[in-house]
């Protein structure tokens, strides 16, 4: 069984999946310059349901239109100020929610945004990345590997 400490080697882009919500080998940008990590969605919108706030949103995938349909909702949720590419702040919502990148299952909190002019519909934030990796710009698709002493293992 692999240590959870272990760090792990990744590169500028990864395949990741979010198995709570149903998104397997989507594409992400590696990106230690954003604190928070994004993921692109539409119809983001709050539902009162038996006198609760639920956050319901959609995705937004055009390699996978059949995710596009399904409708995600999560009762535990924040809002928070976020500065976009752009450099303006946003009033995003946050979810907390699983992420695989290789062999290593994380439990993080991701925005949502709309991302529709950015290349990858997926952005990781160094919030996330923090003591679990080390980046090699050099290489996509790593798939998380063993990193000790400067080598793959």
């Amino acid at each position: 069984m692999p240590d959870k400490k272990q760090i792990r080697l990744i590169g500028r882009r990864e395949y990741v999946d979010f198995p709570e919500l149903n998104i397997f080998r989507k594409e992400a940008k590696i990106d230690t310059g954003a604190y928070t990590s994004a993921l692109h969605c539409k119809d983001i919108n709050i539902k009162h349901i038996e006198g609760k706030d639920i956050l319901c949103f959609k995705l937004l995938d055009e390699t996978h239109p059949e995710y596009n349909e399904q409708e995600h909702c999560f009762e535990d949720f924040i809002q928070k100020h976020i500065k976009s590419s752009s450099g303006e702040k946003e009033l995003r919502y946050i979810i907390k929610t699983l992420i695989i990148i290789g062999s290593k299952r994380i439990r993080t909190t991701v925005s949502l945004a709309d991302r529709a002019n950015m290349r990858y519909p997926v952005l990781i934030g160094r919030k996330m990345i923090k003591n679990k990796f080390i980046i090699d710009v050099a290489k996509i698709h790593t798939g998380g590997g063993n990193f000790q002493n400067n080598t793959y293992l």
